[in-house]
């Protein structure tokens, strides 16, 4: 067994059993994970090692936004869920633009917004906050970042 089988397990064996609100919460996490992972890529020496690790990074990144998008239910979240949905593409749209100039603004830019929305989502599933209302969801994370 290589060393890495025993985390990919554990790794899918609490994916599946976990409750779909820490579930969110560790697609943030794994978000966040990404593009601490992309940032380094920033300082490598080796451009094609830099571009590579830029590359998958904020794609892997990508592709966790996607799948927040697609979870949210627009029909019955309301504004709340329309506005992370905005959110969500509006972030999707920097980590593009990112990896294409390889121009890590826009990183640091969606690592605070996704900051922002992992710690409320913590805050909340820990019973800290009440959810937010819809009309100041928006407001607070932006705000926050």
């Amino acid at each position: 067994m290589t060393p890495k089988a025993p985390w990919n397990s554990y790794r899918q064996v609490a994916m599946q059993t976990a409750a779909p609100g820490q579930l969110v919460l560790m697609l943030f996490e794994g978000a966040l994970r990404s593009l601490d992972r992309a940032e380094t890529g920033f300082v490598m020496d080796d451009p094609a090692e830099a571009n590579q690790t830029i590359h998958n990074n904020i794609q892997r990144a990508q592709e966790i936004l996607h799948e927040l998008n697609m979870a949210l239910d627009i029909e019955g979240g309301g504004p709340l869920a329309s506005t992370l949905r905005s959110l969500y593409e509006y972030m999707d749209r920097r980590l593009l633009e990112t990896n294409l100039q390889k121009n890590n603004e826009g990183l640091v830019e969606v690592r605070k917004y996704l900051n922002t929305l992992c710690n409320a989502w913590s805050d909340m599933l820990q019973g800290k906050t009440n959810p937010p209302s819809p009309e100041t969801a928006a407001t607070g994370i932006l705000a926050a970042a």
